[in-house]
């Protein structure tokens, strides 16, 4: 049974809304951090990356990092900037992308199903990257960032929010990379209700995107609750902020890869020992599976297919996957990266960026890349539902969801 609960959100006025909507804060380095908030003030990326706010000599993770970022949210309240809904309700969060939609749910989710389970896992995390949003979500008392949940669609959530769509939205715009954000409120009681109770019903919810994110948030939780030994369970620090997506919307991109060299073998050597594992085709163009099991590959300015052989193919989760069956037959036996999340050999090229990236890569700084036919939503769920992991860069989501539209104050 999972608690999926409407809350009252700190959003900003109507007229700022489409300044205000940034991109996830881990999209970008600091450099390109510091010319967005340059060139749009407004950006909710000050507030997600306040070291825009310094000179480079001053460290990311400095104290007075985080300091600004409480100091610029509580400026944006303080000036009517954002303002709090009166009620606790439900949001309607809809991304269009090349003209096709997925419509979320905004809410809060519970930390608790987080670590019960209900709220299932499918990436590790590392500690390093949580201290930073920890810090930020406790400092500023507040989470900016939603994460991305999936669950198996419902029929009675799905005619809540189909018919509310019918009405005018709270916002609409479009943001720069063409994808058009709209929002609905979800605050008649019966409506409300009838979204809660049907989340009620679920036992499995899934992150999607925001693994990091969700762990911070929980461990803040977690850090408040032991400081007051009265919490009631109800507080807004057991719950963390949220868009929830039925499974049937969603679109996983590839995520490519892209390798330094050939481990010392000849082409002919490498080759040979790729065709013990896969049929190599060569092809006219660029290519992108078109079927599980297959995968691009460019090397020297030509593109080949290659299909692996049914000796190689695992019913296992996680072996099972195309990730899985590249790398422990291709890219760690015969091209030595056993780790890669830690070998500098390889680097991974989100499905957005198309096969052109792979190229350039391939002819500059790499020499070798691959083209993945992308993990789907069943995938995903079936690795999770295992209580098991993916590999690194398994999954890409697009679009991603924007954050300081909705506020969540602890």
């Amino acid at each position: 049974m999972a608690l999926v609960k409407p809350f009252s959100a700190y959003r900003p006025r109507k007229d700022i809304v489409s300044d205000v909507a940034a991109l996830p804060y881990d999209v970008y380095n600091r450099a390109e951090a510091k010319e967005v908030v340059s060139a749009n003030p407004l950006s909710f990326l000050r507030i997600d990356r306040a070291e825009t706010a310094f000179d480079d000599s001053v460290d990311t993770y400095a104290p007075c990092v985080y300091a600004k970022a409480k100091e610029l949210l509580e400026d944006m309240i303080d000036k009517g900037e954002y303002v709090l809904d009166t009620q606790d309700m439900y949001y309607i969060y809809e991304l269009t992308m090349d003209g096709r939609k997925q419509t979320g749910i905004v809410a809060c989710a519970s930390i608790d199903d987080y670590m019960n389970g209900v709220i299932k896992k499918h990436e590790n995390t590392r500690a390093d990257k949580e201290v930073d949003r920890i810090t930020h979500v406790d400092t500023c008392n507040a989470q900016t960032g939603p994460i991305f949940l999936a669950y198996r669609a419902q029929a009675n959530i799905d005619a809540v929010v189909d018919n509310i769509k019918k009405n005018e939205p709270e916002y609409s715009f479009t943001s720069e990379d063409g994808i058009t954000h709209r929002v609905w409120l979800i605050s008649e009681p019966e409506d409300v209700n009838t979204i809660k109770v049907s989340f009620d019903g679920l036992n499995d919810i899934y992150i999607a995107d925001g693994h990091h994110r969700a762990a911070s948030a929980v461990k803040v939780g977690i850090k408040r609750r032991d400081a007051n030994p009265n919490t009631l369970g109800d507080e807004e620090y057991n719950f963390f902020l949220s868009v929830l997506f039925p499974h049937n919307q969603l679109k996983i991109l590839p995520y490519n890869r892209v390798i330094k060299d050939l481990n010392g073998l000849s082409k002919e050597e490498f080759f040979q020992q790729i065709s013990n594992c896969f049929d190599v085709v060569p092809v006219d163009e660029a290519y992108s599976p078109e079927a599980k099991c297959s995968f691009g590959m460019y090397l020297d300015g030509q593109w080949y297919k290659l299909t692996a052989k049914e000796s190689i193919i695992k019913d296992d989760p996680v072996d099972g996957l195309d990730v899985s069956i590249l790398q422990d037959n291709l890219l760690g036996p015969i091209l030595g990266i056993e780790d890669p999340r830690t070998d500098k050999r390889i680097d991974f090229v989100g499905g957005i960026r198309g096969l052109g990236e792979l190229e350039k890569r391939a002819t500059t700084d790499m020499c070798l890349a691959f083209s993945m036919y992308p993990t789907s939503i069943e995938e995903l769920f079936d690795v999770a539902d295992a209580n098991m992991l993916m590999p690194p860069k398994s999954t890409w989501f697009e679009p991603k969801l924007r954050s300081g539209i909705f506020i969540h104050k602890l």
